[in-house]
Formats: C-alpha cells, sequence, structure tokens
C-alpha cells in the first residue's frame, strides 16, 4: 500500500504540477489584464461599500466568506515550513506564486459566476458546473465533472482530515 501511495505522490506532486500552475498562473494574468492590480482600488471599494443585495450577502461578508475558504492550517504550516527550508527567500517566490495564483483565481471566479444555477431560490455552483456547462452538454462533460464531483468528495472527506491533523 506505502509503494502505491509513494508512486501516486510522486506523480502528483512532481514539477510538472508546479510549471502547469506558474503557466496558468501567466496565462491568466496576461489573458485578464492583470486584473490584481488593475481592478485593485475598485476591490476596496466594493469590499468597503457595505451594500447588500436582497437575495445574497454584502461584499465584506463574501470576502470573509472567500477568505475562510482559502486559508487553513496548511495556509499557516505552510509559510512556516517554507521559511525553515528556503529562508527569507522563500517570501519571495510565496509572494510570487500568491500574484500569479490571483489570476488563475479570478478566472476561476468569474467562471462560478458565470455558471451558477438558482435552485429552490439558493444558488448552486462551483467547478464541477462550470466543467459540465463550460464544455457544453457532451458526456465528456458530464464524466469529467462527475470524475470531479468524486474526487472533491474523497479528497474533502477522507484525505483532507487526515492533512488537517497532520499540519496542526
Amino acid at each position: 500500500m506505502e509503494n502505491i501511495v509513494n508512486a501516486v505522490n510522486n506523480v502528483v506532486w512532481s514539477n510538472w504540477l508546479v510549471y502547469l500552475c506558474l503557466l496558468a498562473g501567466v496565462y491568466f494574468s496576461l489573458r485578464t489584464k492583470f486584473s490584481q492590480i488593475r481592478n485593485l482600488k475598485t476591490m476596496v471599494k466594493l469590499l468597503l461599500n457595505g451594500e447588500k443585495s436582497d437575495e445574497g450577502i454584502s461584499s465584506f461578508q463574501g470576502f470573509c466568506t472567500a477568505l475562510a475558504g482559502r486559508i487553513g492550517t496548511g495556509n499557516i504550516a505552510g509559510v512556516a515550513t517554507a521559511i525553515a527550508w528556503g529562508g527569507p527567500g522563500a517570501l519571495f517566490w510565496m509572494w510570487a506564486i500568491a500574484f500569479l495564483g490571483a489570476g488563475s483565481a479570478f478566472a476561476e471566479s468569474t467562471l462560478g459566476q458565470l455558471y451558477k444555477e438558482q435552485h429552490e431560490g439558493q444558488y448552486r455552483g462551483g467547478p464541477a458546473y462550470y466543467i459540465e456547462k463550460g464544455f457544453g452538454e457532451t458526456g465528456f462533460a458530464k464524466a469529467y465533472a462527475l470524475l470531479f464531483a468524486i474526487v472533491t468528495v474523497i479528497a474533502i472527506g477522507v484525505l483532507l482530515p487526515g492533512v488537517q491533523s497532520n499540519s496542526i
């Protein structure tokens, strides 16, 4: 069993994943004309606006929800580990990846908003929805979206608790 886990780990966490994430960050940053810089003034204005729609939450509540979904013990332990192993230079690379990751996150959030659906008065969406709707109503899109949903449930329900408890 250990050999299987190590084999999967070596494939998933190989250098190609790092290059793929960097390439995606650069691509989406260029395609959105660096929205992480260009829209900074608007983002702060909307965050502090305090307006709330009848159907949803305020901008600040949405911001807090997004932070809660992205920051966890992995981020805290990961930063400490990176600085311990890589020294102060690791901080530069964390900021560089965060900047490029903001371009990817913007694209992902935009897709989530474009393809969300209203069901019984509540909105539903996310990657499985926009994979299926974005690729069109093909068998491939449905199969890929279903595979993504199954892998996500397994990862969050089975693997994530172990990672979180190990980090703590």
